[in-house]
């Protein structure tokens, strides 16, 4: 069960969005307002006269670093990120804003094992519920983040808060928390409306869980809830669900048991491991296949 140590009902999931794998990288460069066009025929002139790649040539004239060249590369390869500058989003979202830093290279790593011993065509196999034992393990930030890096593989990626006590993935996309969200939905006054597309981040849509409501356990417990993951595996390649701590009531377990299958979370040199495989072996026997257990140290 082990897996790598980090440091640290109709959607509107086909959402096209322009990519750039077929532009220059001094056309996204200028398009981005990092480069002037003036700049960009001097680099030009100089890669060819020099015989340089045009990133090389850039950084050798000292017009552009090579944080810029990373940044046109991502937007060729519909590897979109965002600049530190970029205050759209929370900046807890590491793998959204430092995607070459080792910390997310591990999250990569994770997504492998879980696309290898979970993910796969069959729909039934499209949820994934991120649950620990107790409040302030990381799960939130591991369930934020690894949308973040389904999502830059290119898969069709939704996010679930159903952390229906006390919601945070909210503030990770800097989402209005007076919105519609699960809670709307599953308490029947809204819908498919309340899943909210993510700009900046090429095929991320997040279902915040809306305002708290008296009842949290009893909503998730409702076959709406067991209809909405079925329903969003259709149209989406990954659901990931953030949950609230297992130890805070039965609805980590209730979400899990929907999803099918779900990833255990704990905090290095803070969790006991008998505290991760209790949890797990409670999971397991409630029927939800664990497919793993990351220890983070974020």
């Amino acid at each position: 069960m082990d897996m790598p140590q980090l440091n640290t009902i109709e959607i509107a999931a086909r959402a096209s969005v322009t990519g750039g794998r077929d532009r220059s990288i001094g056309a996204i460069l200028i398009d981005a307002g990092r480069l002037s066009v003036e700049n960009a025929e001097r680099i030009i002139r100089e890669q060819k006269s020099k015989g340089l790649r045009f990133g090389d040539a850039a950084i050798q004239m000292g017009l552009l670093k090579q944080h810029d060249i990373d940044f046109a590369l991502a937007r060729q390869f519909d590897y979109p990120y965002l600049s530190a500058s970029d205050d759209s989003l929370s900046h807890g979202l590491v793998a959204a804003y430092k995607p070459f830093a080792p910390m997310v290279e591990q999250l990569r790593a994770l997504r492998s094992q879980l696309m290898v011993r979970w993910f796969s065509d069959d729909p039934a196999r499209h949820a994934l519920a991120i649950v620990s034992a107790e409040p302030g393990e990381g799960r939130s930030f591991i369930a934020a983040n690894l949308a973040v890096v389904f999502s830059q593989l290119g898969e069709r990626t939704l996010l679930i808060d159903a952390d229906l006590r006390r919601p945070s993935i909210h503030q990770y996309f800097k989402l209005d928390p007076r919105a519609p969200g699960l809670s709307s939905v599953l308490s029947g006054r809204a819908n498919g409306e309340a899943i909210i597309r993510i700009p900046s981040l090429v095929g991320l849509s997040v279902l915040p869980a809306g305002a708290v409501p008296p009842n949290p356990q009893e909503l998730l417990a409702r076959p709406q809830f067991a209809r909405l993951v079925e329903q969003v595996s259709k149209s989406f390649d990954i659901v990931i669900i953030d949950t609230p701590s297992a130890s805070s009531a039965a609805d980590a377990a209730i979400a899990a048991a929907r999803a099918q299958a779900a990833l255990v979370v704990g905090r290095r040199d803070q969790t006991p491991i008998a505290t991760i495989q209790s949890l797990a072996g409670n999971l397991a026997g409630a029927g939800t296949n664990v497919v793993g257990a990351v220890l983070n140290s974020f």
